[in-house]
């Protein structure tokens, strides 16, 4: 039996870190996206204001095992 695995491109953003953003991602991610296997970190950034970190942000790609 073969599987298929979908990417799809998502970005998500915390106050806190990259790695908060990360996982808020993965966590929004999969309350719609089933059988999600990976993700890899294609973009991060953060906003900054008055010289001071408000935001980090991080564009990730999500696979996903699709269902038969």
């Amino acid at each position: 039996m073969m599987s298929v695995a979908k990417i799809i491109e998502i970005s998500a953003e915390s106050a806190k870190s990259f790695e908060d953003a990360m996982a808020q991602g993965i966590a929004t991610a999969s309350e719609s996206l089933k059988n999600i296997r990976s993700a890899w970190i294609s973009d991060q950034k953060v906003l900054v204001d008055k010289g001071r970190i408000t935001a980090y942000r991080v564009v990730m790609r999500v696979s996903f095992v699709l269902s038969e």
